[in-house]
């Protein structure tokens, strides 16, 4: 297999990868699918993995959404995919704060439904989700209502976020014993046309500045994303391979855990993005080169099928 970065994946080399490998973390939205409809010949790719022996696993950045709502939404769209094969960082979270910080009391949530529901289901009480009015003219914001059984601030993707939640984790977060957990730190999520949305990382970035605290983040690029994976399924980095579309999170996550690495053009990353990186010489930007790409995942499905 070729040692250089950044390698066209075609012909004999796709089955030389395949062969080289036991399971695959895929992202989800630019590259087994786009919104609502899955990117062609996607679900024929993860599925003749399985039939071939290999182990898949679907990790995404969404703290939207729960394992069950991906579950729904892969298997409506033809993929072979199970509850348990879905790590997003509504999960992740909510398994670092039981098994890693092992926190002992409520959290105070910045975040979706869906986070909720992935953190009572460890048995993790929280408090904070949905609208936070402002009612009255005066507000001592020093001296808001604070729950005294918090014992860490979760930052995910929240449409309520307002000048109040920011407070009320200042506050929280004064007591150095109260953890900060922040979901990623994607800070636009692209979309279609060229257009774009704030992400989560600008809100947890608001976090962090108003606390004067690094928070833990649990999604891509950080380790424990690959590692909340592993220790449940014994994978061996060395025979795992991350495809994804965004040289920032997916690649640089299978870089960080020592994984092959695979950019699919479905999505947000361009080769001329991965080009960049290598011909700067920058340590910590050759880290978001991949090893291989293509221009979608469909172009497995030959080596698959033969």
């Amino acid at each position: 297999m070729a040692l250089s970065k950044c390698n066209r994946l075609s012909g004999t080399l796709i089955k030389e990868l395949l062969d080289s490998i036991d399971s695959v973390l895929f992202d989800c939205d630019g590259v087994i699918w786009r919104g609502d409809e899955a990117i062609p010949g996607a679900p024929q790719v993860i599925n003749l993995l399985k039939k071939n022996g290999k182990r898949v696993f679907f990790v995404t950045n969404n703290s939207t959404k729960t394992r069950k709502m991906y579950a729904d939404k892969l298997a409506k769209l033809g993929f072979n995919a199970t509850e348990d094969e879905v790590f997003g960082t509504a999960y992740c979270s909510a398994v670092y704060l039981k098994t890693v910080s092992k926190v002992k009391g409520k959290v105070y949530l910045i975040g979706s439904n869906a986070m909720k529901q992935e953190l009572e289901s460890v048995g993790i009480d929280q408090v904070g989700v949905g609208p936070d009015p402002i009612t009255g003219t005066q507000i001592d914001w020093v001296n808001v209502a604070l729950d005294p059984d918090v014992r860490a601030v979760v930052v995910g993707f929240d449409e309520h976020f307002s000048y109040m939640k920011l407070n009320r984790a200042l506050q929280y977060l004064t007591n150095p014993e109260c953890i900060l957990v922040g979901t990623n730190t994607d800070t636009r999520l692209p979309l279609e046309g060229g257009k774009a949305v704030p992400g989560t990382g600008c809100l947890l970035k608001a976090v962090e500045t108003a606390a004067q605290r690094k928070a833990q983040v649990v999604g891509k690029p950080s380790r424990f994303m690959f590692e909340c994976v592993a220790s449940q399924y014994g994978l061996d980095p060395a025979r795992t391979m991350m495809v994804g579309d965004r040289l920032d999170t997916d690649i640089l996550l299978g870089t960080n855990c020592g994984l092959k690495t695979l950019l699919t053009l479905t999505g947000v990353s361009t080769v001329a993005d991965a080009t960049e990186h290598l011909q700067s010489g920058c340590p910590e930007r050759l880290g978001m080169v991949p090893d291989y790409y293509v221009e979608t995942i469909a172009e497995l499905l030959p080596a698959l099928q033969g």
